[in-house]
């Protein structure tokens, strides 16, 4: 109890330090509203206790990054390690703290049932994308308990064919893969009975949830980089999204398989 009371201080207080920035930097443009969440996100990471694993190599400046997702934790752990834009969908704008949050983050919002709105968001993805963005798509569509990798979808993906098309200059936009494994807590491999602890999807509720991360103690997060590709706007969205959710699937079962090496599930 005594830890989750430190933690939650902590996290409002760097919060009200860099709220009045970021606010600043969004009336007015500024490059540093790209670096202050990921700076917040980092010293979260630290005050919750995630350990980040990184294999592989991100690829630098604006990309497409294809995803899995397996909990609200995933925002942090990725914006941790390099400042990018999140999509997500437009319920997350009504949440309660979260979506304002998400908000200055600038963070695009889809409405999913919606269809036909998805061109409207494909080119709002499309303009962060030729504004210099790295752009998180967490191709699921929605969060798993992490022990497989769903679907992904290729709807969105279309942003890319909207950002070349939109260019004079650019001829080809890099779309990478990236696996999320959360493989230890506590000390302990991640096994089915310890997974929910860490995994957010269905019908949880997510403040029982958040204490619970909040006070968990260690996470171990294994993030793995898939081989970034320069994709074309003759490039078929339905391909991208089937090779992107193979190399997904091979690199979070490889981070389980490290997980489990190491001691046992």
């Amino acid at each position: 109890m005594i830890r989750l009371i430190l933690v939650i201080a902590a996290l409002l207080l760097l919060t009200l330090l860099l709220l009045p920035i970021q606010l600043v930097c969004l009336a007015f443009g500024l490059q540093l509203q790209r670096t202050i969440p990921h700076l917040y996100h980092r010293a979260l990471c630290a005050l919750i206790g995630v350990r980040i694993r990184q294999v592989g190599q991100r690829r630098r400046g604006p990309m497409l990054i294809l995803s899995n997702h397996v909990s609200w934790l995933d925002i942090c752990v990725i914006s941790a390690l390099t400042p990018v834009v999140f999509i997500a969908k437009s319920e997350v704008a009504r949440w309660p703290v979260f979506g304002w949050l998400a908000r200055l983050q600038r963070t695009v919002f889809i409405d999913r049932q919606a269809r036909h709105r998805t061109g409207a968001a494909t080119q709002e993805i499309g303009d962060r994308l030729l504004d210099g963005d790295a752009v998180v798509l967490f191709a699921e569509g929605t969060s798993s308990d992490g022990t497989r990798v769903l679907p992904f979808r290729s709807a969105l993906i279309g942003a890319v064919h909207h950002a070349l098309g939109a260019s004079t200059q650019q001829q080809a936009i890099a779309v990478q893969p990236m696996s999320v494994a959360y493989t230890g807590l506590g000390g302990l491999p991640i096994g089915r009975e310890l997974r929910e602890r860490v995994a957010w999807y269905g019908d949880a509720d997510l403040m029982p949830h958040l204490l619970g991360i909040l006070s968990a103690g260690a996470i171990d997060v294994t993030i793995s980089w898939g081989d970034a590709v320069a994709t074309e706007i003759s490039a078929d969205r339905k391909q991208i999204a089937r090779d992107a959710e193979a190399a997904v699937r091979r690199m979070t079962a490889a981070a389980r398989r490290g997980a489990a090496a190491s001691g046992p599930i």
